[in-house]
């Protein structure tokens, strides 16, 4: 489906300018939103997976890695833009428990097996490894970078923004704002719209922005390694968090969410994300994950 110039069409039936439409929808994401219960499924929450013969099951450390969510990639709606593999299955492991409380991402692992594979059903290796199996449905959603998203009272983010003084705003601050202002003047419309059309709520989610979290850890670990390989003059401290910003916007077109839980949908939740290069030439071995602790 041409899902960009289903938007285009319907923006324009709003009396939007094109050329503004053009350029919202450069920093316009569809994602592929997965709940349980579905009549047409399209993959599985948990169960025991089809492994290529003679893998074994994804272990770290001598322990097990349960399989968190696997997808057949062909039974996936297509979503212009999004270059997961045309088929094949892709396989989710992670012990959250253990990739929460350690950082070296060896507790996760993401696994493709292309169509025509001889596999087999894989042998558990204990039943802690073994999660409830769910069938899920996939549905389109749409989704924005955080500073183009619309805010809420649990955003502080959003106040921070909104009661910035001029005269406080970084000089790319200023930059953004002035783009929100100028080149988005139907910003309010165009998320409405683009909400309305793809509204998807969903347990986990293919696509879309990485999480600022893992985001923010990415861009930190970049500018500190360049300063240390001496690519770039030590950053002055004061200016630090407007570099930290600039250098998240640079990262966020790079890299995407390859599958993220949602907040609040599990005790843990783990987001897996990839650059856009690594997910094209299907080397989801390079897929980075990170485990959050929700206090339900």
């Amino acid at each position: 489906m041409d899902h960009q110039g289903d938007f285009r069409r319907a923006a324009l039936g709003l009396g939007i300018p094109g050329d503004e439409i053009s350029r919202f929808s450069q920093h316009l994401r569809l994602t592929i939103g997965l709940s349980a219960g579905a009549d047409s499924p399209v993959g599985q929450f948990g169960g025991v997976p089809r492994l290529p013969i003679g893998m074994k099951w994804p272990s770290a450390g001598g322990i097990p890695l349960p399989l968190l969510l696997s997808v057949d990639c062909g039974a996936l709606p297509k979503v212009d833009g999004f270059d997961l593999p045309a088929d094949g299955t892709l396989l989710f492991f992670v012990n959250q428990e253990m990739d929460h409380e350690e950082s070296s991402g060896r507790y996760a692992r993401v696994v493709y097996v292309p169509d025509g594979t001889d596999t087999a059903v894989a042998e558990a290796p204990s039943s802690e490894c073994v999660r409830e199996q769910l069938d899920v449905g996939a549905v389109l959603g749409a989704e924005l970078p955080l500073w183009l998203q619309e805010g809420d009272e649990d955003e502080d983010w959003h106040e921070f923004w909104e009661d910035l003084d001029w005269e406080d705003m970084s000089p790319f601050q200023q930059e953004l704002f002035r783009y929100m202002e100028h080149d988005l003047p139907h910003l309010n419309e165009l998320r409405a719209l683009a909400h309305d059309l793809w509204p998807s709520r969903a347990g986990v989610v293919i696509g879309g922005y990485a999480d600022d979290e893992v985001i923010n850890s990415i861009a930190e670990q970049t500018l500190a390694g360049r300063e240390k390989a001496g690519k770039t003059p030590a950053i002055p401290i004061a200016q630090w968090p407007s570099r930290l910003e600039e250098e998240k916007h640079r990262l966020a077109s790079e890299w995407m969410s390859l599958a993220s839980e949602a907040r609040g949908y599990e005790e843990y939740c783990t987001s897996f994300v990839i650059r856009h290069d690594d997910l094209a030439a299907a080397r989801v071995d390079k897929a980075l994950a990170v485990t959050r602790f929700e206090a339900l």
